[in-house]
């Protein structure tokens, strides 16, 4: 039981206090896909401590978030998420996933 919180613990400070970005509070869970994405990309342009460029950074952010949360996130939220690297794509003019 220990271990699985430690295991939660270190992803949330991860989320939270990354070095990368400075992410608004509970971005993962808003309710519209277009809305997370923004939030994303907004903190990634505004981060002083970023290393790479912020498309990278935002979507790095996402995809840790989805990993992280792995089999217990609800499917509708998974598929918002998803959406919302989509949107990250469509707002720095990337090409569609394949």
């Amino acid at each position: 039981m220990a271990e699985t919180a430690g295991r939660k613990r270190w992803s949330q400070r991860v989320t939270e206090q990354s070095n990368a970005l400075d992410l608004e509070q509970r971005v993962f869970t808003k309710g519209n896909p277009r809305q997370i994405a923004l939030s994303l990309k907004r903190s990634a342009e505004r981060s002083k401590r970023r290393k790479s460029n912020p498309y990278r950074s935002a979507m790095s952010m996402l995809t840790f978030y989805l990993n992280r949360a792995g089999r217990s996130l609800p499917r509708t939220r998974r598929a918002r998420l998803d959406a919302a690297k989509d949107e990250l794509r469509k707002l720095y003019r990337r090409p569609p996933a394949k």
